[in-house]
Parts: C-alpha cells; structure tokens; sequence
C-alpha cells in the first residue's frame, strides 16, 4: 500500500467516526466496538502497516497514531456528553461509591480441560463424546477387558440395579469403543468426560472425577509418534523445560504400555511433598493399541495400529494450580473459586 493511500483511507475513516450518531449509551458501545473493539476499523487499519515500505513505516506510524487519537478523542468526548445528558434527568446520586462488578468464571477444571483440547486439536485431534451409562460391552469387553479379567478389579464399578450390563463408566474408552466401532478410519480423537468408580471420598480420591483420552489408529502409527505428541503436549500446558520419562506399565487395552512422568512443577525436581520427594510426576499413561481391540472392531492390525493415551484433568490442575485436595472441586466453596473469578 502506497503512504497516499493510507493516508486517504485514514482521513475517511475519521470522517466515518465523526458523522456517527450516538444518542444513548448502547449506541455510544457499538461506536466503541465499530471502531476501537479488539476487531473494530482501527485495529484494521494498523494491520495495513505490514504492506508498507520500509522507508514509509515512520511516517505510516505518525498517520495511525493520529487516527486512532482522534477517534479516541471524539469517543470520550461523545461520553462525556452522553453522561451529562443523562445526569441531569437522573434520580440517582452519582456521587455514591461504586460497588464494583464481577463477573464468573471458568471453573478450574474446565480452565484446564479446554487447554488440553486446544493444544491437542493443534495436532490434529478433535473431540468426541458418549454416554455416561454404558454397556459392558464398550466399557471393557471390546477394551481387551473379559468377563474375568482380572483388570476389572483395577476400578471399582458402580452398575446400574435394573440391568447389570449397564453401568456408570468408569473411563472415557468407552468413546473410543464406540468410535471405532464406526470402522471410519484413520482416527484422531480426543474423548474428555466426566467417569465414575466407587471409592471412597477423600483429599486424594473421589467417585467421580474427569479424564481426557486421546486415540490415533491408522497406518504406519508408531510409538515414536506417541511420544512426540505428548512432548509437546507437556511443553506447551507447562514450559519448555520440562523433563520427561516414560516407565514401563501395564493396560490390558494397549502393548506396549508405559507411564509418562514430568519433573515436578514446585521444586523444580529437588523433592517437594508434590512429588514425595522423588522430584517426578506422573501425570498420564499410555501405549500401542493392543492387537485385540483393533479385532474386536473388525480392524486388520497387520494394516493398522494406534496409540492411546489418557489422564485425569483433576491431577493435571492439581500440578498446574498446586491444589491439594480433591474434594475441592465439588464442593463450589466460594472462597476456593473466587480465586479463579476475573473483577471488571
């Protein structure tokens, strides 16, 4: 764009400010949105200054800089007018103190949830979601799980007392179950939800809490490409300087199967109580799909194969915001989630 140009587009852009008509105070946000909103003409402006010369740029800057003054100027003036309009018909006494407003917010949980989601769809995953209530069938049978099998003693089940196929599930496989069920492959998925086991309520347990699983299965799917996912996935919730490791583990729905751990977050990896003095964390596990459940959904693992992972949102907030009680969560004490409110 030549300096003439701008310099034109400018000038009418201030005309456009100064004809607006404002009468009352929704009409004065909508010329504060229009044109000084974090999307309004003068940030749009200033985005032309990547298209100017190099040796244009000073005089560019002199010309935005002018105009959004001027709007400035133009928009606290039509304030100031508005407000004595409305003062002097007004029956309230202006010159009380405020009270102040708040707004709500995010709770904690969802907070960290919606970050995972956003780093994780920044890799091509994106969500899915099933029922609470499930069948056996999706909840653990197709997850390599049998009527026997001892895993199921690993989570305590609450099953529902009208049909004892159905229960409250106890993970969000459940959603990749029924993902690959569909057989539409490849599959990148992410399945966040809320999950149920019976056990009891206190600082480091609870019946019910969150966790977010991630699925990939396609072709040529390799533990390398697991362990470079979840790499940046911990780089970016926490920082660059985070160390991780991986421990052998055992889940009856992947082989391999590992634990990730992470350098504590508090002491930096010297031994706090975070991380009972080992100066790691763990914070999710994971591993290669197991052969099983891909035939359990009529899918050739000779073909194909996947990587799944999956976390409780509750432990990863714990580390990112050091709470050291669970039943925090759920007990909606005020004093607890004004920490997370934003004042205006």
């Amino acid at each position: 764009m030549e300096i003439e140009q701008l310099q034109e587009t400018a000038n009418n852009l201030i005309k456009e400010s100064v004809s607006y008509i404002v009468t009352n105070t929704a009409e004065l946000e909508q010329f504060r949105i229009h044109f000084l909103g974090s999307k309004g003409e003068v940030r749009k402006i200033f985005g032309f200054m990547k298209d100017i010369a190099p040796s244009d740029k000073k005089e560019a800057g002199l010309i935005l800089n002018t105009v959004k003054k001027q709007i400035e100027t133009h928009y606290n003036k039509l304030q100031e007018q508005l407000s004595k309009k409305e003062n002097s018909t007004s029956t309230y006494d202006v010159t009380l103190p405020s009270l102040g407003n708040s707004i709500g917010a995010k709770h904690p949980l969802r907070i960290v949830e919606n970050e995972i989601i956003r780093i994780f769809e920044g890799l091509g995953f994106h969500v899915a979601e099933g029922p609470e209530i499930e069948d056996d069938w999706h909840n653990f049978t197709s997850l390599n799980m049998g009527i026997n099998h001892t895993a199921r003693d690993m989570q305590d089940t609450f099953y529902i007392h009208q049909n004892p196929d159905w229960l409250l599930r106890t993970h969000t496989s459940s959603v990749q179950a029924r993902m690959l069920s569909k057989g539409e492959l490849p599959i990148r998925i992410l399945c966040p939800g809320r999950v149920y086991r019976n056990e009891t309520i206190s600082a480091r347990a609870h019946c019910f809490f969150h966790q977010i699983e991630g699925l990939y299965v396609d072709k040529n799917v390799s533990f390398a490409q697991l362990k470079q996912s979840l790499y940046v996935f911990v780089q970016e919730l926490f920082d660059d300087n985070i160390k991780v490791r991986f421990r052998p583990s055992y889940f009856p729905f992947t082989e391999p199967s590992a634990e990730m751990d992470i350098s504590c977050t508090v002491c930096k990896g010297s031994g706090c109580s975070l991380c009972k003095h080992t100066g790691w964390v763990e914070i999710l596990g994971c591993g290669m799909v197991h052969p099983n459940v891909l035939k359990n959904f009529e899918i050739d693992p000779e073909e194909y194969s996947g990587f799944a992972f999956g976390m409780g949102i509750e432990r990863i907030t714990q580390i990112k915001y050091s709470i050291d009680d669970l039943r925090l969560y759920s007990q909606n004490d005020m004093r607890f989630l004004k920490q997370f409110q934003v004042s205006i």
